[in-house]
């Protein structure tokens, strides 16, 4: 098999082309673990039927593997980085002022949403709506944890992406979103 993501595979055996596509080196996104270079497609006998796997190393301190279904990565949400031109959007987004649901059991509905969805403009939302809200009231524990998480792989994102440190790239996210303040006020 080819360093390729099995698509040749799949289309021989008659199924959809449309599949995102991983190549061995590629960075793509994991919806809740945030960046991660695709090592190689892997092989693996499940119940009796083989099933290949992208095989992941998540692109953080802690640089865990994940084995993903090909058959399933689209469905999981597994994408391809941003694109640099993406980036100046994605500020945009988080300097808007975000809809923030009344009570905390609709937030913690919509947020987890929102998070799930692997989208970066979904992890602004998040980022944006939990920082407006904790700057008018104090935030549960639960949103806090939400907010740090979708505020780290939002920054690892961008990081990866613009080739910068963390740090640069949560200075500029917390630029845009005092921005987002004094649109406000």
């Amino acid at each position: 098999m080819s360093a390729r993501g099995s698509i040749e595979s799949l289309a021989s055996e008659g199924r959809s082309r449309s599949r995102a596509e991983l190549m061995a080196g590629d960075k793509a996104v994991y919806p809740g673990q945030g960046p991660c270079r695709m090592v190689r497609v892997v092989k693996r006998v499940v119940d009796a039927s083989v099933v290949m796997f992208y095989h992941l190393t998540v692109l953080d301190d802690n640089r865990g593997d994940l084995f993903v279904p090909v058959e399933k990565a689209h469905a999981i949400g597994v994408r391809l980085l941003m694109k640099k031109a993406e980036i100046p959007g994605l500020f945009a987004h988080l300097r808007k002022s975000a809809k923030t649901a009344g009570t905390w059991k609709q937030r913690a509905i919509d947020n987890l949403k929102l998070f799930t969805s692997g989208s970066p403009y979904d992890l602004a939302e998040v980022v944006a709506s939990l920082t407006e809200l904790g700057d008018t009231s104090s935030l549960s524990l639960g949103e806090t944890v939400t907010l740090g998480r979708a505020r780290r792989l939002l920054i690892y994102e961008i990081s990866e992406v613009m080739g910068e440190t963390r740090a640069a790239v949560e200075e500029q996210i917390d630029y845009a979103l005092e921005r987002q303040k004094e649109i406000a006020n």
